[in-house]
């Protein structure tokens, strides 16, 4: 591998951004499906063929510059978590001369003061209206694996409750990955309301699920790229069963009943018997059962010391063992 410069952060270039909103003419309007916006009229014509919509041209507000957008027909997309830390949260506030406020939640970054917004409307500032407070604004950078190119997308909202939620399910994979390796999500929109003062007001928000892989898979380390690119197909199953102890081997070589309790404990502790594991060990501990011990012509048995059990985490494969 070539060398890099140390002294510049490495980041994939950014393809566009997927939004749950658009605008007709001046008027924003809220969307319950994606709608991926970018200068790349090849990917957004992609995303209409996978998502469905028409592509079309858009100059987006307070810019002269036009882009793509489709408003897709869906409301899940499939995408990837990449290396690294993924989401940027700030409580901020713009207008037409660009940022005004940005705030970490104590500290207002660009006049280095206390939280502004708290410390005028207290800690529930964010029931204000727009444009009086800061807007809880996230952004979430993923890989759109079915989309041409090897750049990001960018999600954002300004929902108070997705910033919550985004910030809690990132830092749980972050936990379980360390930032390395690639993590199938899915991103959907999901209708919500609330009860405010006796209005009820309605409203999406974004919410990020694991794809085709379980909390302990994502929580076990980085996974290999063949598994976060098709988590349910016959590649993840195949590396699944790749990690997998070979127990029937393990029974085959056992050489007394103890050995084989050993096998169903190891199988038991990481969540792999089966019936057909039991049955196999039962089997085999039937096979190393001691034989029947006949007294001899005086009518005496031999002595014989009988350890007690040492664990009842495997009734069936004991009695096995017993001879009861």
């Amino acid at each position: 591998m070539g060398s890099r410069l140390l002294n510049i952060q490495r980041r994939a270039a950014e393809h566009g951004r997927l939004r749950t909103g658009y605008t007709q003419g001046n008027r924003p309007v809220r969307s319950a499906t994606w709608v991926v916006t970018s200068h790349s009229e090849e990917h957004v014509r992609a995303a209409a063929e996978l998502w469905g919509g028409e592509a079309e041209q858009w100059t987006p507000l307070n810019s002269n510059i036009a882009q793509w957008r489709v408003i897709t027909k869906a409301s899940s997309i499939e995408a990837l978590i990449t290396p690294g830390d993924p989401l940027n949260q700030y409580n901020e506030m713009w207008s037409a001369g660009g940022c005004q406020r940005r705030c970490d939640g104590e500290t207002e970054l660009l006049s280095r003061q206390a939280c502004l917004c708290a410390r005028q409307f207290g800690e529930d500032w964010h029931t204000q209206p727009k444009g009086r407070v800061c807007s809880a604004t996230s952004r979430f950078n993923v890989m759109l694996p079915d989309l041409s190119g090897m750049g990001m997308w960018r999600a954002e909202t300004h929902s108070f409750y997705a910033a919550s939620e985004w910030g809690g399910m990132v830092d749980m994979v972050l936990a379980g990955t360390d930032g390395k390796g690639f993590v199938p999500v899915t991103l959907r929109i999901e209708p919500r309301q609330v009860v405010r003062d006796g209005k009820t007001k309605k409203f999406p928000v974004v919410v990020v699920e694991l794809r085709g892989v379980t909390p302990r898979q994502a929580l076990a380390g980085p996974m290999s790229t063949a598994v976060a690119l098709d988590p349910t197909g016959a590649r993840a199953v195949a590396a699944i069963e790749a990690s997998r102890p070979d127990y029937l081997a393990m029974a085959a070589g056992a050489l007394t009943v103890d050995d084989v309790q050993d096998v169903y404990r190891a199988a038991h502790a990481a969540g792999h018997l089966t019936d057909e594991l039991v049955d196999a060990l039962k089997q085999k501990a039937e096979e190393l059962k001691a034989p029947a011990v006949e007294p001899d012509e005086d009518g005496a048995y031999p002595a014989e010391v009988v350890d007690e059990p040492s664990s009842s985490n495997w009734p069936a494969v004991a009695q096995a063992g017993s001879g009861n």
